[in-house]
């Protein structure tokens, strides 16, 4: 039988967290390789290690994520605002610098970036977590363009209320806050891990090539 991803190969940052292990089988069930990194993006050099150790790829998931760390911005310290963009914000332009380069030579690569939709919309005590995040959504609105001449598709799926044990542990989901959370989503429920992976494949395969530098709301009618 062939699959969507045929002889792609798909380097994924983060590939034990977060969205990593659900999207890597999903890609492996629609016949890709996967190439699974685990560095700590952190350190400025492990970006383009990662890039370098995968060699040729198809399809780069920047999996970057990094727990939410209310706050209200008054009470966010420089360590702490730091810490996110240091996590999620940095690393995305270290790992496209370093594989944009190849794919546009080749004239053919697809970036995927698994963000949030909390780039896409204002909620109070989030500012530093936010703030991150929608500077993902810039960076993508404008690397995808520059990219898009050059058959290269950038795009970020902007998720949110996707069960995960790192956000929505089964405690929490049986908690009155998640209770009274879970009202804010239109869809009223959860999106299942799969039907994330299923628009992670989309954007990973050929049927994606008219799509640049869009942030794809992935939240139940959340955000739009």
């Amino acid at each position: 039988m062939t699959g969507r991803l045929d002889g792609k190969r798909i380097l994924i940052t983060q590939a034990d967290d977060f969205m990593g292990p659900t999207f890597s089988a999903a890609f492996r069930a629609e016949g890709a390789e996967v190439i699974e990194d685990r560095s700590d993006l952190t350190v400025p050099e492990a970006a383009a290690e990662a890039v370098a150790a995968a060699g040729e790829i198809n399809v780069l998931v920047a999996n970057l994520a990094a727990p939410s760390d209310a706050a209200y911005a008054v009470k966010v310290s420089d360590e702490r605002w730091n810490r996110l963009f240091d996590a999620m914000v940095h690393p995305l332009h270290r790992l496209v610098r370093a594989a944009l380069p190849d794919m546009m030579g080749r004239k053919a690569g697809k970036i995927i970036v698994v963000g949030s939709a909390t780039g896409l919309k204002a909620a109070p005590g989030t500012a530093p977590y936010s703030a991150a995040r929608s500077a993902q959504v810039g960076y993508v609105r404008s690397v995808g363009v520059e990219a898009a001449r050059f058959n290269v598709q950038i795009n970020l799926i902007a998720q949110h209320f996707v069960e995960n044990p790192d956000y929505f542990s089964e405690e929490f989901q049986q908690t009155d806050a998640f209770k009274q959370l879970i009202t804010e989503v239109p869809a009223g429920r959860l999106a299942r891990p799969e039907e994330d992976a299923a628009l992670a494949v989309f954007l990973a395969s050929n049927e994606s090539d008219f799509f640049v530098g869009q942030a794809i709301p992935f939240s139940g009618g959340w955000a739009q």
